[in-house]
């Protein structure tokens, strides 16, 4: 049903007194403005923790994933470890072992230590423990230079490798009987 003409009229008069009053604070809507305000500061709070808390978790999931490469990486050493021909070319790499048969080389740099070689043969024992000749100062003399190895470059790419000469030694059956 349109609304009479009279009911129009009373409405553009409500307005326009409404607006020419302008905007008035009054009891209630200070009363609403101040609830509004204390829950946006309960609020703030909450959220700001609940945000730590997303990023504390994100941090956690990445360790985890990290954690979980690691035991990955970790098992498949162990069953590298468990191949005979693995530890063998450890050994042959890291201590610079032969087989018997084979002649070993080490290569000399110039200033007359070896080049890129794990395996450490102390030429010079610790004075400090007294003669070179008994077992108790070879032991020693093996200890000290346990503790003090020799340092790995820093480019390991310059370096030769080390080789091994796997033809077996000549044996002493070339002779007549």
């Amino acid at each position: 049903m349109p609304a009479a003409p009279d009911d129009s009229g009373r409405l553009a008069q409500a307005v326009a007194s409404a607006t020419s009053r302008g905007f008035r604070l009054t009891w209630r809507m200070a009363a609403l403005v101040g609830v509004l305000v204390i829950l946006l500061f309960s609020y703030a709070g909450s959220l700001r923790v609940y945000f730590n808390q997303q990023s504390q978790i994100a941090a956690a999931k990445a360790q985890i994933q990290a954690n979980q490469q690691a035991i990955g990486d970790m098992k498949d050493q162990l069953q590298r470890w468990q191949d005979p021909a693995y530890v063998e070319a450890q050994a042959r790499a890291r201590l610079g072992w032969v087989m018997p048969g084979e002649t070993g080389f080490q290569v000399i740099g110039e200033d007359g230590q070896p080049i890129g070689g794990a395996s450490i043969t102390p030429s010079q024992n610790s004075p400090a423990y007294g003669d070179s000749n008994t077992w108790w100062g070879r032991l020693m003399g093996s200890v000290a230079a346990a503790d003090d190895p020799a340092p790995v470059a820093s480019n390991p790419g310059s370096q030769p490798p080390i080789t091994v000469d796997t033809t077996p030694a000549p044996s002493d059956s070339s002779s007549p009987r």
